[in-house]
């Protein structure tokens, strides 16, 4: 017997990981390859949080936390929103999961069901549809181009919602493209979902602190809505703590109380060494975070700079996160050796194959004429990389 379950043959697997599965085979052959497919950051994770988490092994904080999390970090998590965010929560408003991605999968299953309509903008992170599907919702695209910024209009969202409609996902800002919601576009959204009293809105912050244009905006700021926001957010990102896998939601009680029931069935309360980790970067001097987005910034204005000298490739100018999203369609039809590029998905393999640049195409992203750069890296290899991009591209007539 090898049937798997319906409910685990309707997803898709991870775009994202099967790229960089594919360079890192590559890799171990002995071949260069550049990964730009990885949604992670190069820097180590800081000092002071590694010496809270070597203490809290000496400590022996070794057993079960409470499935939430331990009262301690759910205090410093509350303590972030307010001092950050100039947001007001309790500590019972707060659950901590096992990584930002738990947290999103936890609010899909505790709110959506079965037929349930959830609007994602698309460009989207690669999860978010196949997480609504496993809840058995719908998921409904809204598509927003480059040239809007890749960020939807009010207008758009007013046509896409429908009486089943049951909540929206936002990411801001966003994986795949970069793109952040300013606190303007923000308010013109939540004045259309005030008219919808049902829609819940998932907001998924975890790149609020790797922002280029000033101060981050959450839809949680509107008094009148907060009732009904979802705040997702985690350490991953921010302190370069991927592995660590602490991500937190802050909602409405009766959200928190729904998804603790959840997270106690299947996965109890996340690692009890790094919640004393993430207690420590949430509580701690921020300089490190500030560090970090500084060179990210440096990068991003690079890659831009590289990318706009490639002909045939359109570039927009991402105002947060380490995710470069070129709109690449110009070169569909044209081919190389035989080799024709009639997708994203053909363009990336073919960048791989021929520079040794991995890249994920955009169609797992729901945007197939763009395809994603992630510039989580160093300096020296996003020249190399871009050269190399340039070179190849070149080649297809």
């Amino acid at each position: 017997m090898s049937n798997l379950s319906e409910r685990l043959n309707r997803l898709a697997p991870s775009a994202t990981l099967a790229m960089s599965q594919k360079s890192s085979e590559m890799k171990a052959q002995g071949i260069d390859v550049i990964n730009l497919s990885v949604g992670e950051p190069d820097f180590n994770t800081p000092e002071h949080i590694k010496a809270a988490a070597i203490k809290a092994v000496e400590e022996n904080w070794s057993r079960y936390s409470p499935v939430p999390g331990y009262p301690e970090l759910r205090k410093a998590i509350v303590n972030k929103l307010k001092n950050e965010n100039g947001l007001d929560y309790e500590p019972s408003q707060i659950l901590c999961s096992n990584g930002a991605k738990q947290s999103v999968c936890n609010a899909i299953m505790a709110l959506v069901n079965s037929g349930d309509e959830v609007i994602i903008p698309a460009p989207y992170w690669v999860s978010y549809p196949q997480m609504v599907l496993l809840a058995e919702g719908t998921p409904v695209f809204v598509e927003a181009s480059i040239e809007q910024d890749f960020k939807i209009t009010p207008e758009q969202l007013e046509a896409a919602i429908t009486p089943k409609t049951r909540a929206i996902i936002l990411c801001s800002p966003s994986n795949p493209t970069g793109s952040v919601y300013s606190r303007e576009e923000l308010e013109g959204l939540k004045d259309v979902l005030m008219k919808h009293e049902r829609v819940i809105v998932i907001a998924d912050e975890i790149y609020e602190h790797i922002n280029y244009m000033g101060k981050h905006a959450s839809m949680a700021e509107f008094a009148d809505i907060k009732d009904r926001v979802v705040v997702i957010n985690g350490v991953s990102k921010a302190y370069a703590m991927t592995g660590w896998r602490i991500g937190f939601i802050a909602a409405p009680e009766w959200i928190v109380k729904g998804c603790n029931k959840l997270q106690g069935q299947y996965t109890s309360g996340p690692c009890s060494v790094s919640q004393k980790a993430a207690e420590a970067a949430f509580a701690g001097d921020q300089q490190c975070v500030e560090d970090m987005r500084l060179a990210f910034e440096r990068r991003k204005d690079l890659i831009v700079k590289l990318a706009k000298e490639i002909p045939g490739l359109e570039v927009n100018d991402p105002q947060g996160a380490f995710y470069l999203f070129p709109k690449c369609s110009s070169f569909f039809g044209k081919e190389y050796e035989g080799n024709v590029i009639r997708t994203s998905t053909d363009l990336a393999l073919y960048l791989l194959e021929k520079a040794h640049v991995a890249t994920v195409a955009g169609d797992a992203f729901g945007s197939p004429e763009c395809f994603r750069m992630s510039y989580a890296t160093s300096d020296e290899n996003i020249v190399e990389a871009m050269r190399r991009i340039k070179e190849s591209l070149a080649l297809l007539k």
